[in-house]
């Protein structure tokens, strides 16, 4: 598309930073977002853009359907990431609205020639690896300490520069995260669980004071000791990130990776004269798992499989243990026989904790085969005919019965 003489258009943002990191198109940015300068929103659609902005002017091509927002000035007029002002007029500049973004790396555009507009150093800090703030305005938007979270869990090599965690800190200390909405929370909580190395999200958010506030019940787990026989790495908050990047590294979806976050939690409520003993641990975790998921709003999917990862994630890796009877009851308990796709995501996220430990990462899960065998086993057995052979009283321990010997002769079968 052709434009007036008078308007000039950039590609900023992502788009740009990943060209630069030489990541292919789409791997990190999916979408190319665009600065319009030199126009007013009665001109853009004239032009045939479609306006989509609440907050300012955002319109979309009428062909590709990629953003293209009007330049723009921020004002912050109240506490939150909803607390600005915004101009959005002819007369602001390309470097203005560059002035307002969160990273040195995210505040660099590319004109229609190519050429590269960096007038706040973010190029030399790409090639620093390092996160910075590009002005004193980053700390006017709570949402950015999350942001900046979830960059850190994908760009694996990048530091926060020292100045840029002060501020954060300072952010954190002042209240800004309180202002946080649920879904907002949750958006970029899930994005950064679904990054390449999600551990460090949470380290940097736990490193500004953010996780205390936003996840208390996860923040609470470090320093808390293990017994060092079956968790060499001690504390439980270090042994919560390696199972979850354990989970991202098997490339696991959202629901495992989640319910790998907050399998857990019951540890942060063990008495201290306990430790590092954790008995009962899972039970007591099932109502934090609750709170935290209503709190986030957290979907259906992923609230449902980290209640029972926390509830019976201990008794999976007693699996190689236990008899017919005793594999039956766990299978029953998760609701396996109803839900075989959702008790095999259980399964993946008790692997990830069982080989989130260190030098336990290429040992054999036994006990997920073990239990997938039984339940296999199990499924075999046609519950209408038994049903149909006894009295309708009987039907439930029948039904069982022949359950329970069916995964003994698989079990024997196996030897």
């Amino acid at each position: 598309m052709r434009f007036p003489a008078h308007i000039q258009v950039y590609i900023v943002g992502g788009a740009v930073r990943d060209q630069l990191l030489g990541l292919a198109a789409g791997a990190q940015t999916h979408d190319r977002d665009h600065v319009v300068v030199g126009a007013t929103p009665e001109e853009m659609t004239a032009l045939g853009f479609q306006p989509v902005g609440k907050d300012f002017p955002v319109f979309l091509h009428p062909a590709t359907h990629e953003e293209y927002a009007l330049a723009r000035t921020e004002r912050k007029t109240a506490r939150g990431y909803k607390g600005f002002q915004v101009y959005a007029t002819p007369e602001v500049t390309l470097e203005e609205d560059l002035h307002r973004r969160d990273l040195t790396i995210n505040a660099m555009a590319e004109n229609a020639a190519g050429e590269l507009i960096d007038p706040y150093g973010g190029r030399a800090d790409l090639e620093a690896r390092v996160f910075r703030h590009v002005s004193p305005a980053f700390a006017e938007d709570p949402v950015r300490i999350l942001r900046v979270a979830r960059f850190a869990a994908r760009f694996a090599d990048f530091s926060l520069a020292p100045e840029t965690l002060a501020l954060m800190q300072d952010m954190t200390a002042n209240g800004e995260v309180d202002a946080l909405v649920a879904e907002r929370v949750w958006q970029e909580v899930s994005r950064g669980l679904m990054e390449a190395q999600p551990s460090r999200m949470f380290l940097l958010l736990r490193a500004c004071g953010a996780l205390a506030r936003l996840l208390p019940e996860l923040d609470r787990l470090f320093g808390v000791p293990q017994s060092p026989k079956s968790h060499p790495e001690i504390d439980t908050g270090n042994h919560v990130m390696r199972v979850i990047d354990q989970a991202a590294a098997a490339n696991q979806p959202l629901p495992v990776r989640y319910a790998a976050l907050l399998h857990d939690l019951g540890k942060g409520l063990t008495p201290r004269e306990n430790w590092p003993n954790h008995g009962g641990h899972e039970a007591a975790g099932v109502e934090l798992v609750k709170q935290v998921s209503t709190r986030l709003r957290a979907p259906v999917e992923c609230a449902g499989l980290a209640q029972i990862v926390v509830r019976w994630h201990g008794q999976v890796h007693n699996a190689d243990k236990m008899g017919a009877d005793g594999l039956l009851d766990l299978l029953e308990q998760t609701d396996a026989f109803r839900r075989p796709d959702r008790f095999e995501l259980f399964l993946h996220a008790c692997a990830a904790d069982f080989h989130g430990r260190p030098g336990w990462g290429n040992r054999l899960f036994s006990q997920a085969d073990r239990l997938r065998h039984a339940l296999a086993a199990a499924r075999q057995v046609d519950a209408g005919s038994v049903a149909r052979q006894v009295v309708a009283s009987e039907i439930p321990a029948a039904i069982r019965s022949a359950r329970s010997q069916a995964i003994t002769f698989a079990l024997n079968e196996a030897r």
